[in-house]
C-alpha cells in the first residue's frame, strides 16, 4: 500500500505539491480542474493531472481517468482504455472503479462481455459498501445468472444498498 500524503490545504499549495510529483496533489489538482473548484473548469487540464497521478499508482486518480475515457471527457470516448484505468484502480481496491469495471464486462465495453468477471467485480465493490454494486449483486442472485439463484442472498444485497439510500433497491 502507498504511503497516502496530507492534501495541502490553499489551491497554491496543492499546485506547488502537484507541480513537485506528489501524487495525491496531482489528482487532488485534476479534480479541481474537473469540477471548476478554485479554477476555471478545464477537463484537459483534469485529465494531464489524473493520468500524472494515475501513472504513479494514484486509484481515485485511475478512477477519474477512466470515466473521463469512459464519457469522452477532456479525451476522445476510448472504452479500452476506460478499461485499463478502472482495471489499475480496481485492482488496488477503488470501489467505484470495482463497480465501473463490472459494468465494463457486464456490457462489453472496452473489455469482452464476461458475466462471470462482471459479478466477480460487483461483488468486490459491494463487499466494500458501493450502493449500486450491492444492488448488482442482488440482481445476478435473483436471476440466477453466474451464481444459483438465491432469493435470500438476493434480498440481503438490495436491502444493503437500500438502507444506502439505493432507490433501486428500496
Amino acid at each position: 500500500m502507498r504511503k497516502k500524503h496530507q492534501i495541502p490545504q490553499t489551491f497554491e499549495e496543492i499546485k506547488q505539491a502537484a507541480e513537485a510529483g506528489e501524487a495525491d496533489s496531482q489528482c487532488y489538482l485534476g479534480i479541481c480542474y474537473e469540477t471548476g473548484q478554485g479554477v476555471p473548469q478545464n477537463y484537459e487540464a483534469a485529465v494531464k493531472w489524473f493520468r500524472r497521478a494515475g501513472d504513479q499508482g494514484n486509484e481515485l486518480a485511475q478512477c477519474h481517468l477512466g470515466v473521463c475515457y469512459q464519457i469522452g471527457r477532456g479525451v476522445p470516448e476510448e472504452h479500452g482504455l476506460a478499461a485499463k484505468w478502472f482495471r489499475e484502480s480496481a485492482e488496488q481496491g477503488d470501489a467505484a472503479a470495482q463497480f465501473n469495471l463490472g459494468i465494463c464486462y457486464e456490457t462489453g465495453q472496452g473489455v469482452p462481455q464476461n458475466y462471470a468477471e462482471a459479478f466477480k467485480w460487483y461483488l468486490a465493490a459491494a463487499e466494500q459498501g458501493e450502493p449500486q454494486a450491492q444492488f448488482n449483486v442482488g440482481v445476478y442472485y435473483e436471476t440466477g445468472q453466474v451464481v444459483p439463484q438465491d432469493f435470500a442472498e438476493a434480498v440481503k444485497w438490495y436491502r444493503k444498498s437500500g438502507e444506502l439510500g439505493f432507490a433501486d433497491a428500496q
